[in-house]
């Protein structure tokens, strides 16, 4: 498949998360422009922290296979990189973005059994063809390179947008980094810090459907001196 993508601002106001995907595998030369596009973004004194792990086949569904057995048998999740609780209006966009969610899959309130299987879809990176592990080494300062890995993230996810593809940012699936180092042969001195699915959107997924808001500019932004 060649690249057709659109402008940047195209990208950016059109990118959503996509949570249900075609089988259809994705070729690793396309993989591999993406993140050849990806690791151009900025990083502070270009130390370009970031280091990616891509797994497809027979490895992600080992992978699935683990994670979903730790998380079945009640193993606690002990992720590299755990945010801290959400408060406020933090708080009050993740459930309204959570209950459009629900609304589309049709999960009522107190559906636990269908809740419990949403959480195995997360940890199996939405049955996604393709799973990427994105890691720095452990021994860099985590504010400074969480935050470069978070831009390249980004880029990641836009670049996918150029070849028909789409992408989730799913933190459920770094939940057990041991047995990602199981099945990638990561070593212990890299941070597991995000984990992106992507593959080919399936349009008829219902959770493909949610459109999340945005705060309007004046919310986020304080001008002096125009």
């Amino acid at each position: 498949m060649e690249m057709t993508c659109m402008s940047l601002s195209e990208a950016m106001l059109n990118r959503k998360s996509i949570r249900g995907y075609k089988p259809d595998g994705v070729p690793q030369d396309i993989l591999r422009q993406i993140i050849g596009l990806a690791i151009q973004s900025p990083s502070a004194s270009n130390a370009q922290p970031w280091e990616v792990a891509v797994l497809t086949g027979e490895p992600l569904e080992e992978l699935k296979r683990i994670s979903v057995d730790l998380w079945d048998r009640g193993v606690p999740s002990n992720p590299d990189v755990a945010p801290p609780d959400l408060f406020g209006d933090y708080v009050r966009r993740r459930k309204e973005v959570g209950k459009q969610l629900f609304q589309l899959l049709g999960i009522e309130r107190n559906d636990y059994g269908a809740r419990k299987e949403w959480n195995r879809k997360a940890l199996r990176f939405f049955d996604a063809p393709v799973g990427v592990i994105i890691c720095t080494d452990a021994s860099l300062e985590r504010s400074r390179t969480d935050f470069d890995l978070g831009i390249m993230t980004d880029a990641f996810c836009l670049a996918a947008m150029c070849f028909g593809l789409g992408t989730c940012i799913d933190q459920q699936a770094i939940s057990y980094p041991d047995a990602i180092r199981q099945v990638t042969g990561l070593d212990e001195s890299k941070r597991i810090t995000a984990a992106v699915t992507i593959g080919y959107p399936d349009w008829d997924f219902p959770a493909n459907k949610l459109e999340s808001s945005r705060e309007p500019v004046d919310t986020v932004a304080l001008w002096r001196g125009f």
